[in-house]
């Protein structure tokens, strides 16, 4: 689920105070007060797919279905101040970190000081590779000066068996997209990736996603601006990755939280991109009943500036809702899991209600609900794993990944090297 869904759902303040707000917030913007008929959010929109790659064929755009039309509302359980429900990881951010370097938030992109011309072929918007780090024969840590971010990030590579960078070929390529108060090492770091994918002819990049996790260009008062993590992950990372390593234009995305949520929504904002999207207890319905007062009362640090007020920007917050543009997806592949929050057989049956783990698993699984149901009155194909009982760890998402990584393969033509 989000981080920043993920951390946004963190405790901000006390749980009489997070209750209450979103009971009023939620109540004016269902009943569409303050909310203008025609908003003004084309900061943060997505741009056309670049042209770094074989052309995409968009298709025409279908009808959506109401965001709350059929959805459960989301109702915040009570919740120990301090406790965040959708870490899934630990330490702390990099110094560096974009999403809680306040002084930088809202100012306008640009490479970070001191960047030079460098050897490796640029993104369209001057974005470049400064190093690369050989972690072992098969994994390379990427730094990329990004003028979406104002700051170099990085983003780790897993290349196939036989890769080589000079090659005049390219490969199918797995976008793996991480959860919130975590970092581009998760994937490698916390689940098995290495040997689910390993053994295919497969490139995975995992991107740096930000330490709040929230894969969208922030709002920041409608005036846009630093962070841009859309812009840096489909019209950075995405290029630098084809023009420089050889990944291929056949790719999927995939994510776990609110890195779910990142792989679902780039999905369907950028129509013609990937073949298959999957999504492990994702963030998928932002803008469903009670959601966004509660995503923006327990997010402390960012408040509205990820996608803005949840009244005045509502348009903002549907247009990142996965489950909102579900019918996007038509045509490629889709896999969406998650529990319920309930104790699973991977957890502690004796876990009390209150668990960050239980909390988080609970709203994901109310939200993939909302648009596995969408997805079906939309007439989109969804491979739904609801599995009832689980929390929200990566014992969980490591099955998953294995579970869907068959239907994701074939999609992409990676086949056993």
């Amino acid at each position: 689920m989000k981080k920043r869904t993920d951390r946004k759902i963190a405790i901000a303040g006390t749980a009489a105070a997070a209750v209450l707000l979103p009971a009023v917030m939620v109540g004016l913007a269902q009943a569409g007060v303050g909310v203008p008929k025609k908003l003004s959010d084309a900061v943060g929109d997505s741009e056309p797919v670049p042209s770094f790659g074989p052309a995409a064929q968009p298709s025409a755009p279908g009808a959506l279905p109401s965001p709350t039309k059929s959805a459960k509302p989301v109702k915040l359980p009570d919740v120990p101040t301090g406790t965040n429900p959708f870490r899934t990881g630990g330490g702390a951010p990099a110094p560096n970190d974009p999403d809680t370097n306040a002084r930088k938030r809202g100012t306008k992109p640009k490479l970070p000081d001191g960047v030079g011309s460098g050897k490796y072929a640029k993104a369209p918007n001057g974005a470049t590779i400064t190093g690369v780090k050989k972690i072992n024969s098969r994994i390379f840590d990427v730094e990329i000066a990004s003028p979406a971010l104002g700051a170099k990030v990085k983003t780790r590579v897993m290349v196939p068996k036989g890769w080589s960078a000079n090659s005049s070929k390219t490969w199918p390529t797995v976008y793996a997209f991480h959860g919130g108060n975590n970092n581009y090492t998760s994937w490698t770091k916390d689940s098995d990736i290495e040997q689910v994918i390993g053994p295919y002819n497969a490139m995975v990049v995992m991107p740096e996603g930000g330490w709040n996790g929230s894969y969208a260009n922030w709002y920041n008062g409608g005036r846009g601006g630093i962070p841009q993590w859309e812009t840096f992950h489909m019209g950075e990372v995405m290029p630098l990755m084809e023009r420089n390593f050889r990944a291929g234009a056949s790719r999927a995305a995939i994510g776990l939280s609110s890195g779910g949520q990142g792989a679902m929504i780039y999905a369907e904002r950028h129509r013609g991109t990937f073949k298959y999207a999957a999504s492990y207890s994702g963030a998928l319905n932002i803008s469903a009943p009670g959601m966004p007062a509660i995503l923006t009362a327990m997010n402390r640090e960012s408040g509205t500036s990820i996608w803005g007020d949840p009244i005045t920007a509502r348009g903002n917050w549907q247009d990142h809702d996965a489950t909102v543009n579900v019918a996007k997806l038509k045509g490629i592949g889709v896999y969406v899991s998650s529990g319920n929050g309930e104790p699973g057989p991977y957890d502690n049956p004796e876990t009390p209600p209150h668990h960050a783990g239980r909390i988080g698993e609970q709203l994901s699984g109310v939200m993939a609900e909302n648009f596995v149901a969408a997805a079906k009155r939309s007439g989109v194909s969804v491979t739904a794993n609801l599995y009832g009982p689980g929390m929200h760890n990566w014992k969980y998402w490591k099955r998953e990944l294995k579970r869907s990584w068959p239907a994701i393969a074939a999609s992409i033509g990676a086949r056993k090297s």
